[in-house]
């Protein structure tokens, strides 16, 4: 079957990295062919600078079966996953690391690392993950949030999952992003208390709880992506039919969306989890090289803009 995928937008995405310099990034326990290819491709492109975290025998023994070079890349030596986990999260406390990236390890052992109360690199925001998809039927880059960390968020927590994915837009360029607030419906009804949380998210940015965005919704998912979905059910709304970014109800549907989009409509999926001190990288065995690529330049560019914010050339709102 030929492949149908169209790559414009993760290119965009990695040629805006091309006159930036790369970030360092501390990667934990790359101990299989997708975690250390990854990094390493990532760090031949100029996107980032690995510090590869785990057991160094191992690391150069995988590095010469795969014919990688690694020559030039710091390992930093630790005894197994866990020890990895820790390691990488220290070296972001210490400064040393602007990114971190999953190796080989599950995702909860990072994760547990990164918001360890006493060891960890938590902020006052609620950490989330975005999805940022190239899906070829769609014009631009598709973001969805939250579907991998916070499973049945509350209001609260929306505000800070939606603020996230709202910079990281910013980050990559998008100067004022629309975002749908997705329900089954588009009317507000009690019966679907997601209804509700659209609603309240709304007005909160109408009185500037949430910044930097135009928000609208309760919108289903065709009313938020397609403009003659919209137009047939009389939709007045500048997001509707032409959003950037879509906050699910909860992981369910947002990770089942994901998953729809990838395999029903050969979309890729770049992922990157904020509200930590440093971007996160979140890459998956079945992630191709560019969709690896595309999570490294997301994180690298929100690096910089983050970088640019804290010098005052720029802000990230929020």
């Amino acid at each position: 079957m030929a492949d149908t995928r169209q790559h414009e937008k993760y290119d965009a995405l990695i040629y805006a990295c091309h006159a930036l310099a790369p970030v360092r990034t501390a990667v934990a326990h790359p101990c299989d062919e997708t975690s250390l290819r990854g990094p390493v491709e990532a760090a031949e492109a100029k996107i980032i600078k690995p510090i590869l975290v785990g057991p160094r025998t191992r690391i150069s023994a995988l590095a010469a079966t795969l014919a990688l070079d690694i020559a030039n890349l710091e390992i930093v030596d630790t005894p197994h996953s866990h020890a990895s986990a820790a390691k990488a999260v220290e070296l972001v406390r210490e400064g040393q690391a602007d990114a971190l990236m999953k190796g080989s390890l599950h995702t909860d052992e990072l994760m547990a690392a990164v918001v360890n109360k006493d060891t960890g690199i938590r902020t006052a925001r609620r950490i989330s993950h975005v999805f940022i998809m190239d899906v070829p039927t769609y014009p631009k880059p598709l973001f969805i949030t939250d579907a991998a960390v916070n499973i049945f968020p509350t209001l609260e927590d929306k505000v800070d999952i939606v603020q996230n994915a709202i910079d990281l837009a910013h980050a990559l360029r998008i100067a004022n992003p629309k975002v749908a607030i997705l329900s089954a419906v588009e009317t507000i009804t009690s019966k679907i208390p997601s209804t509700i949380d659209a609603a309240a998210l709304c007005k909160m940015a109408d009185r500037g709880q949430i910044t930097g965005a135009i928000l609208d919704g309760p919108l289903a998912l065709d009313n938020a992506i397609d403009p003659q979905a919209a137009a047939i059910k009389n939709i007045a709304s500048p997001v509707a039919g032409d959003a950037d970014i879509l906050l699910v109800p909860d992981l369910e549907a947002g990770n089942m969306l994901a998953k729809e989009l990838s395999f029903l409509a050969n979309a890729d999926a770049a992922g990157i989890v904020l509200g930590a001190r440093v971007p996160i990288i979140l890459t998956s065995r079945a992630d191709n090289v560019r969709t690896r690529m595309a999570s490294c330049a997301v994180a690298a560019l929100y690096c910089h803009a983050a970088r640019m914010a804290v010098a005052g050339i720029g802000k990230l709102p929020g």
